[in-house]
């Protein structure tokens, strides 16, 4: 007879490392269907979201030992993984082209200045860049601090909008909103960023 989920996740907060395999495993259709929701259409024609569960799901073999999950929801650990792997994914795939100035659309008449195009530059390497802490400049740690701050939302629009190069129609289906109110989300995200990292 095969172990509830509330059992599983019972045993893995007590770092049985032997429920773990069973429970990826009942966990496998939210977690490939969390991936899928997460790779962008460029990104999916060059990564496979099978293979990309599979490393997921090596990833969170390895370091089970180092991980206390007493007070952590197990599946919002795999999904950090996730969400790690693809940035790392875009960034082996796509981080080594240049961001093109003259591709970059403003979000606003006005938005382009000099100021506002470092910080999406720091934007994006803060969020492609490899999760080692030590790796990154100060600039860049504070950055993913003041990140942490935004809403969800917020955070997903910026993703989607300066990682996936998505426009602000397709984010807003995706979000539910509309295009003008993606728009301004953008905007008044980069400019709480920008404040809290004193950039004027």
């Amino acid at each position: 007879m095969l172990e509830s989920e509330e059992k599983l996740v019972e045993r893995l907060r007590a770092g049985d490392r032997d429920a773990l395999g069973q429970w990826l495993n009942v966990r496998r259709g939210p977690l490939l269907a969390f991936i899928e929701r997460r790779l962008g259409t460029a990104l999916r024609r060059k990564v496979d979201p099978d293979d990309l569960l599979q490393e997921v799901n090596t990833e969170a073999v390895r370091c089970f030992d180092e991980m206390d999950l007493s007070q952590r929801d197990p599946f919002g650990w795999l999904c950090q993984i996730a969400e790690r792997r693809i940035i790392d994914a875009h960034r082996r795939f796509f981080g080594s082209q240049k961001r093109d100035a003259g591709r970059e659309v403003p979000l606003t008449a006005g938005s382009s200045d000099d100021s506002r195009a470092g910080l999406i530059d720091l934007l994006v390497a803060s969020m492609t860049t490899a999760s080692q802490a030590f790796s990154r400049d100060q600039r860049q740690i504070r950055l993913l601090a003041a990140l942490e701050k935004l809403p969800e939302e917020q955070r997903e629009a910026l993703r989607m909008r300066y990682i996936e190069d998505l426009p602000s129609k397709t984010i807003a289906e995706r979000l539910g909103k509309t295009d003008g109110s993606i728009r301004v989300m953008l905007t008044r995200s980069l400019a709480k960023l920008q404040a809290i990292l004193g950039e004027k």
